[in-house]
C-alpha cells in the first residue's frame, strides 16, 4: 500500500533549495581534505623514501579510522534533516549537541589507543620492525592527537547540512585546510620537524576547522535556549544508526583490500595500474556522492514535513543528476584516455594494463552515479539497515568471490574491475527496487 501524500507545503518544505545547490558546497566539503592530502604527500615526498613510507603507513592508519568513522557526519545529517524538515530547527541542533558528545567520546578514546598501540600496529602495517614502521609510529603519535578535533568537524557537519546550511561547512573546512597547507611545507623544512611537522599541521589544521564548528554550535544552542546535556536515547540512536553505517564501511574496506591482495599476486604492472585507476575511481566518486548528501538532507526535510510525495521526487531528481554527471564524467574519462594514465606513469606495462582497466572505469561512472545518489536516498529516510545489508550481500556474493576468483583463474585485472561493476549493478538493483517500494517512506531515524 503507498503511503498517501500530503498535499499542501509542509515545515521545511517551501523553498528548499536544489540538488546542485546542496551538492556544490558538500563536493568542495568533500574533496578539500583528499586535495590536502596530496600536497602533504608531496611535501613528505621531498624528505625521502623512509620519512614517505611512514606517511604512507601512519596516515593511512587515520585515513582508515577517519573512513569507518565518517557515519557521524552522514548519521547525524538524517537526523537533524528530519528533524528541521518538521519545523523543529530546535530538535535539529540538538542532534548536533548529541552527535558533538558523541565524537568527543570516540576521539578520546580513540587517540588514547592509538598512542598505547602506535607501535605494534605500524610494525604490523610495514611487515616488521624497521626505518619505516619508527617514522610511522611518530606520525601517528602526534596526527592520532587530532582525532577528537577531526571527528568534532564530522559531526558539526552533519547538523549543519541537516538544516540545509551547508556554506559554514565549506568556509570552516577551507579555513582549517587553509592553515595546514600553510603550515605544512613550513614545520617539514624550514622549522626542521621533518615527518612530525606534516602531523603537526595536520592537527593544527583541525583544531581551527573544530573550534569554528564548535562556535557554531554554541551560538546556534545558546539561539535555540537549548541546554548541553549527553541524553542517552539520543545517543542510543546515533550509535544504532552508526553500527550501520560503520558496518557497511568496514565491509566496503575489506573488499577493496580483498581485491588489492589479489592484483598484487598478479604482477607489478598490474598493482600499478589498478592503483591509478583506483585512485580516479576514489576521487570520483567524492564528486558523485556530493549527490548523495544533497539527497540525504533534502529527503530528511520532505519526511519530517510528512511529505512522501516530495521524497520521491526528490530520489526522482537525484538519480538524474547522478546518471548525468556519470555520463559526462565517463565520456571525459573516454575522451582523456591517452593522456591521462601518462600523468601517473611512463612505465610501458603499467600502461598497457592501465588501457585494459579504463573501460571498466569509465563505462562504470553513470551506474555508480545513480547507485551514490539512492544510498543517500535512503539514508536520508533513515533506511540504513537496508543499505547495511545490501552492501554487504553485493561485496561478499559479488566482488569479493569474483576477485579471488579472478586470481586463482588468473583472469587478472580484467576479473577483478568486472567483480567490481558487478558490485556497482548489483547495489544498483537492490537499492533500485527498494526506491520504488513505499517501505523507505515510513522509516525513522529520531530516537
Amino acid at each position: 500500500m503507498r503511503l498517501s501524500a500530503r498535499r499542501g507545503p509542509g515545515p521545511g518544505t517551501r523553498s528548499s533549495p536544489s540538488v546542485p545547490a546542496l551538492a556544490a558546497p558538500a563536493l568542495v566539503v568533500l574533496a578539500a581534505e583528499p586535495l590536502y592530502l596530496l600536497v602533504d604527500t608531496a611535501v613528505v615526498g621531498n624528505l625521502g623514501t623512509v620519512p614517505l613510507g611512514g606517511l604512507a603507513v601512519g596516515g593511512g592508519l587515520l585515513a582508515y579510522v577517519a573512513a569507518l568513522l565518517n557515519f557521524l557526519a552522514y548519521g547525524t545529517t538524517a537526523r537533524a534533516a528530519r528533524r528541521a524538515g518538521a519545523g523543529d530547527r530546535a530538535g535539529a541542533v540538538a542532534e548536533g549537541v548529541q552527535a558533538t558528545w558523541l565524537a568527543l567520546g570516540l576521539g578520546v578514546g580513540l587517540a588514547v589507543l592509538f598512542q598505547v598501540l602506535a607501535g605494534p600496529l605500524t610494525r604490523l602495517l610495514a611487515g616488521g620492525a624497521g626505518p619505516v614502521a619508527t617514522a610511522g609510529e611518530q606520525w601517528l603519535r602526534v596526527g592520532s592527537l587530532g582525532l577528537p578535533l577531526l571527528l568534532l568537524a564530522l559531526a558539526g557537519n552533519g547538523w549543519l547540512r541537516g538544516v540545509q546550511e551547508l556554506r559554514r561547512p565549506v568556509r570552516f573546512v577551507l579555513a582549517g585546510s587553509l592553515v595546514s597547507l600553510v603550515l605544512c611545507p613550513l614545520l617539514v623544512h624550514p622549522a626542521g620537524f621533518g615527518l612530525v611537522g606534516s602531523a603537526l599541521a595536520n592537527v593544527a589544521g583541525q583544531a581551527v576547522a573544530a573550534m569554528l564548528f564548535v562556535r557554531a554550535l554554541v551560538r546556534d544552542v545558546r539561539g535555540a535556549g537549548l541546554d548541553w546535556r549527553p541524553r542517552l536515547p539520543a545517543l542510543r540512536g546515533q550509535l544504532v544508526l552508526g553500527r550501520d553505517l560503520l558496518l557497511r564501511a568496514a565491509v566496503l574496506q575489506f573488499a577493496f583490500a580483498a581485491a588489492a591482495a589479489v592484483v598484487a599476486r598478479s604482477g607489478t604492472a598490474e598493482l600499478g595500474a589498478h592503483q591509478v585507476a583506483l585512485q580516479l575511481w576514489m576521487f570520483l566518486a567524492l564528486v558523485l556522492d556530493a549527490y548523495a548528501i544533497a539527497a540525504q538532507t533534502l529527503v530528511g526535510h520532505a519526511l519530517g514535513a510528512g511529505r512522501p510525495d516530495v521524497a520521491r521526487s526528490t530520489a526522482v531528481r537525484v538519480s538524474w543528476w547522478g546518471l548525468g554527471t556519470g555520463i559526462v564524467v565517463a565520456a571525459l574519462l573516454l575522451a582523456l584516455r591517452p593522456v591521462l594514465p601518462p600523468l601517473f606513469t611512463d612505465d610501458p606495462a603499467v600502461l598497457a594494463q592501465a588501457a585494459v582497466v579504463w573501460w571498466f572505469l569509465a563505462l562504470m561512472q553513470p551506474l555508480a552515479g545513480v547507485v551514490f545518489a539512492l544510498d543517500g536516498v535512503l539514508m536520508g529516510a533513515g533506511d540504513v539497515g537496508y543499505l547495511r545489508t545490501v552492501t554487504l550481500g553485493s561485496a561478499l556474493l559479488g566482488f569479493v568471490p569474483l576477485s579471488l576468483l579472478s586470481g586463482w583463474l588468473d583472469w587478472g585485472l580484467a576479473g577483478v574491475w568486472t567483480g567490481l561493476t558487478l558490485f556497482i549493478v548489483l547495489r544498483l538493483v537492490a537499492v533500485g527496487r527498494r526506491v520504488r517500494g513505499d517501505r523507505w517512506l515510513g522509516g525513522t531515524v529520531a530516537g
